[in-house]
This record gives C-alpha cells, sequence and structure tokens, in this order.
C-alpha cells in the first residue's frame, strides 16, 4: 500500500495516541460536573487549553475547542456573520474555498439574505489583492480566505488580506487546515485574522477534534445549544481525548513541520516530471508559493473515478479533489474556477508526507502511464 492522500487525513501519531490513552481510562469525568472526578476533568482541560494558547501565542480565552475544521469554519462564518447582521450583510470569500467554507455562504446567501460576492482565482488558484479591493462595500462585515487551498496546494495571500481588512474594520477569517503541519508557523497573528480554523488529523492528531481561535473581545453567535461550555461558545461536553490529542500533535508536529519541504520537494520534482512526460496530463498544482507535499494534475479523456479506480487497483491511495466529496461524481469547483471545465472531472491529487519515500515515488512513477492509458482507454 502506498498512500499518497495526506492532505485527506494522515495517520495518529504514536506519540499522540499515548497522550490520548488516560482519557479512555482513569481519566473519564465530565468537566462540567463539580465533585472531584468532574474537578479533575476540568482542570487537565483547562492545562489543556493554556498549554494551546501558549502555542498559538494567544490568550486562553480566545480558544475554543472543536470537533474539526468543518465545525470552525461553520462557528466563525455563521456565528461572525449572525452576530454583525445589524451592521452590513455582505460577505466576500472565494471560489476555491472547501466546501465547509462555502456551504456556510451558500446557505446565508439562500436562507438568511446576506449578499456574497465570490472572489474568481487566476490559472494558479489564486486570489488578486486588486479584485479584493474592489470587492469591499460599506456594508462588508466579514471575509473568509483559505490558507493554502486542499485540493491543489496555492498559498493565498492571508496575511495581507488580513491587514486591508483590519485597515477597515472587517472581520477576517482564515482556514487554515491545510497550512498547520506543512507551513512555517510561528504564531497565530501571522494571519492577521480575527478567526483562525485549525483541524488536528491534518497533522497526525486525531479526527473528531480541532480549534477556533477567535481574537478577543470577538464572540460570535454559537451554532450549538446546550450547556455553557467553551464560555458559552460551543456547546457540547468536551472530548478531552482528542484536545490532548490535538495540543500533543500541535506541540509535536507544527512548528518544527512534519511535512518537511526540504524533504519533499525532491519528491515532489520527481512526480511532477513524471506527469508532465504522460500524454493528456496538465499539472494544475503552481510551481511557486504551493503547499510542498502536493501535486495535482488533470487527465484528457479520463474522469477521477476511473482513475482513482486504476491506482486503487494497484494499491496506490490518491485523491480526486476533497476527500468530503470522496465518491462524487462532480467535477472540482476548484478547477473549474481555473477555468478548466472540460478536465474538471479529471483531477489527481498526490498529497506525500512523512513516510513517502523514493520507492514509492519510484514505484507510483513506473505505473501511472500505464494506469491513465487503461484509464483513457476505457473511456
Amino acid at each position: 500500500m502506498i498512500y499518497f492522500d495526506y492532505n485527506a487525513t494522515t495517520p495518529l501519531d504514536p506519540m499522540v495516541r499515548e497522550a490520548m490513552l488516560p482519557f479512555w481510562g482513569e481519566i473519564w469525568g465530565n468537566p462540567s460536573s463539580v465533585h472531584h472526578v468532574g474537578r479533575k476533568a476540568r482542570a487537565l482541560l483547562d492545562d489543556a487549553r493554556d498549554r494551546t494558547a501558549i502555542f498559538l501565542g494567544a490568550k486562553p480565552s480566545e480558544v475554543v475547542f472543536t470537533s474539526g475544521g468543518t465545525e470552525a469554519n461553520n462557528l466563525a462564518i455563521l456565528g461572525t456573520a449572525r452576530l454583525l447582521k445589524n451592521k452590513g450583510k455582505h460577505l466576500i470569500t472565494s471560489a476555491v474555498e472547501h466546501h465547509a467554507v462555502l456551504h456556510c455562504f451558500d446557505y446565508l446567501e439562500k436562507m438568511e439574505g446576506y449578499s456574497v460576492s465570490r472572489l474568481p482565482v487566476n490559472s494558479e488558484g489564486r486570489i488578486s489583492l486588486d479584485d479584493f479591493r474592489k470587492a469591499i462595500r460599506p456594508d462588508t462585515i466579514l471575509v473568509s480566505l483559505m490558507a493554502a487551498n486542499n485540493e491543489i496546494g496555492t498559498i493565498q495571500p492571508v496575511s495581507e488580506v488580513g491587514q486591508l481588512c483590519r485597515e477597515r474594520g472587517i472581520i477576517f477569517h482564515t482556514d487554515a487546515v491545510q497550512w498547520f503541519g506543512k507551513e512555517p508557523f510561528i504564531k497565530v497573528s501571522q494571519f492577521n485574522a480575527d478567526l483562525v480554523s485549525v483541524c488536528a488529523h491534518k497533522f497526525h492528531g486525531p479526527k473528531g477534534a480541532g480549534l477556533l481561535y477567535i481574537r478577543s473581545p470577538l464572540h460570535p453567535d454559537p451554532i450549538l445549544f446546550g450547556g455553557g461550555h467553551e464560555n458559552e461558545r460551543r456547546a457540547g461536553t468536551e472530548n478531552l481525548a482528542g484536545i490532548f490529542g490535538l495540543v500533543s500533535a500541535l506541540e509535536k508536529n507544527v512548528k518544527n513541520p512534519v511535512f518537511n519541504r526540504f524533504y519533499l520537494q525532491p519528491l515532489i520534482a520527481q512526480l511532477k516530471s513524471c506527469v508532465l512526460a504522460i500524454k493528456g496530463c496538465e499539472l494544475v498544482s503552481p510551481a511557486d508559493g504551493s503547499l510542498a507535499n502536493t501535486v495535482s494534475f488533470t487527465v484528457t479523456g479520463s474522469d477521477g473515478i476511473a482513475l482513482m479506480a486504476g491506482l486503487d487497483m494497484e494499491g496506490i491511495c490518491a485523491s480526486s479533489g476533497s476527500a468530503c466529496s470522496a465518491g462524487s461524481l462532480e467535477p472540482s469547483h476548484v478547477i473549474l474556477a481555473l477555468g478548466k471545465g472540460d478536465v474538471a472531472n479529471s483531477l489527481v491529487r498526490f498529497s506525500l508526507g512523512r513516510d513517502s519515500s523514493n520507492e514509492e515515488v519510484d514505484f507510483v512513477c513506473d505505473l501511472l502511464p500505464k494506469i491513465i492509458f487503461r484509464a483513457q482507454k476505457n473511456q
């Protein structure tokens, strides 16, 4: 088995698993309970929040633990838009965001009367700052732009967008799910964002754990109701095992990125050379300003399902766009946004990780021409 789908998820780090084990055994209390079992859990929850805040360079009160990136994005967008609706109802995002972002804006536009500007992108999947400036209106209240694209790896100018938003008093959210563990991270203020979404399983943490950084004093309306958990911003008994897995993965795998650019670049370069030599293949990942672990391409005369099946038959795990859309026959909205509608249903994404090897890349490069030829022939 060759696993080239690290942008979809990563295996749980053994040290992270060890950090989680006590919470599946002796530490099982509800942090909201007043007895000593609950107080022990509460003390550990507070410790996890403090450690996370120190790691991010934030205040503990600015950390909200969530069930992952999707919930963090939903809370950031729906909660902030509803909080500020009396100030305006214009929102800005891009055409290439993850569906966990795009569908929030679609819902607000269709069901709650908001106006949404969806910024176009260039041939590399990157927005224009000039386009962004022109999109701003007096009633703009929220901007959401991903830090790095999950499908093709494009890095967006989030810091610049965040600075422009701050100068104009507009709330800025960045979906940084693909950034953490791959690109340099010093502290959360580097994004110039009021809201930052993070997801543990993208950097060898557990699934079902994430966080939303909320810059004080912003307090988005909650989207989950019940108890007063997470300072009344996210109802639900805290998942201590997942939270400690998240904290452990952050501390171990982010500031010294687990996706080592120096190690991965030669592997990606070899894959790109291989793809370029195959008739009908076109690279869509940017040559510069892209995640070091990602190479995406389209294949003329085939489709993603046939290509994924062909790769899987040889034991190669890859993706045809967003993992959350696996099995979907819809064309990639990212490739459509690049203006390549004729091949939008034939995206292949290889995303490598710390366990990827030269031998695996050699194996894939040897088989890839045959796999693609079979997929094209069977169309």
